[in-house]
């Protein structure tokens, strides 16, 4: 029976993906094996020794200390391209909102209530200055083609937008995704120069953040809109505050809204609605649901955040899983204490990221839990697991 911690409201979807008499899912559990969560803010929060892995259902893992917790052998996942839908629609919305002054127009509209017949010549006469132009023809630059980047910018083709893509570390499987019809820019400040609608989907990182600043908006067209339905930590603010009020940008639409941006003539902030719908709230959690359980069961890491991915197939023979530093000898270290207590390895498969590594056993025989304490014993193990054949 394993338990699961839910430090959110967690959709009950979770109930169609598991084996439920094998889990318990409570939000005050004393010794869970797993958590789950969304927003809650876990760098503070003291983990019991039970726990094996976080799972975040969305793709943002700001909310988590992931060095802290591959120190302490807990694996962290995320569910990249489960709200990806969900945050293109938003991203569509955000540019439909910056050309066609819908708000504005439909705020006016709220004035005419009690005019009674007058309504409709009001309206004949008022609509002028809510005129906005269309989104064909117009280009789209996107920063970032990961799983929400491919789609925006896809849809801007679909769209009859002119589209330009930049992401020097665009992988494989994204690019097979990404529209032929996709211009892809090798430098950013082209992108920037020819835009009249940019929009950001890349993560935040130390060499993300702010990388919208006053030396970025200087190059970009005063016709431009700004769209940022990633991370507020990537614009820098006041710098985008004062391109609007001199005039060297449009609009700018983000899902972040902060106290300096509220309220400001032509910047539209929706409070954080990328993915608020129920769909993508149900795929989030399907998705880590799937690699809690295979991690449980099988020592099976996919879409973790902070140890390498390394799928594997059912438990079919004893498996001993090892989370540890990414150093020389360690390899070495392992298979003398398996030597020691005459094992054979039918298997073994070793995974690397950054300073944390994986390695998995397999054996012909059940080892000792003795092997098992003295494989954490070792000052480069994090953590060390036995599962067995269920």
């Amino acid at each position: 029976m394993y338990t699961v911690k839910t430090l959110n409201a967690i959709s009950p979807v979770y109930s169609s993906i598991l084996d439920m008499s094998q889990y318990t899912f409570d939000a005050y559990p004393e010794n869970p094996d797993a958590i789950m969560v969304r927003s809650a803010n876990m760098h503070e929060m003291d983990l019991p020794e039970s726990v094996l892995c976080v799972a975040r259902a969305g793709a943002g893992v700001n909310n988590i200390p992931l060095e802290k917790y591959a120190q302490k052998g807990i694996v962290v996942f995320n569910s990249p391209g489960a709200n990806a839908n969900a945050v293109k629609e938003l991203a569509l919305t955000g540019m439909l909102l910056a050309s066609r002054k819908v708000i504005d127009a439909v705020d006016w509209a709220y004035t005419l209530k009690g005019k009674g017949a007058e309504v409709e010549k009001l309206v004949e006469k008022g609509k002028g200055q809510f005129t906005g132009p269309e989104l064909m023809g117009k280009t789209l630059g996107v920063i970032g083609l990961g799983e929400i980047g491919v789609l925006v910018a896809n849809t801007g083709v679909a769209l009859g937008m002119n589209v330009f893509g930049y992401d020097p570390f665009i992988s494989v499987d994204h690019a097979w995704k990404l529209s032929r019809a996709v211009s892809h820019s090798l430098d950013l400040d082209e992108l920037l120069q020819k835009s009249d609608y940019i929009t950001l989907h890349v993560p935040l990182m130390d060499s993300t953040r702010n990388m919208i600043s006053a030396e970025q908006l200087k190059k970009m067209k005063p016709s431009c809109a700004l769209l940022n339905f990633s991370r507020s930590g990537l614009v820098d603010s006041r710098a985008v505050l004062d391109a609007l009020a001199t005039g060297m940008l449009r609009k700018y639409v983000t899902d972040f809204p902060s106290d300096d941006l509220i309220g400001q003539k032509d910047v539209i902030a929706i409070p954080h609605l990328g993915a608020s719908t129920p769909e993508s709230e149900d795929n989030c959690v399907c998705m880590v649901a799937r690699q809690v359980d295979d991690y449980l069961r099988n020592g099976s890491i996919v879409n973790s955040v902070n140890y390498p991915n390394c799928p594997l197939g059912r438990v079919s023979e004893p498996r001993l899983t090892i989370m540890h530093k990414n150093v020389p000898n360690v390899i070495s270290a392992f298979t003398s204490l398996i030597a020691q207590e005459g094992l054979n390895i039918d298997n073994m498969i070793n995974k690397s990221r950054g300073a944390f590594a994986y390695t998995v056993f397999e054996f012909d025989s059940q080892p000792s839990e003795d092997l098992v304490k003295k494989m954490c014993e070792l000052e480069t193990t994090y953590r060390a697991r036995l599962i067995l054949p269920q």
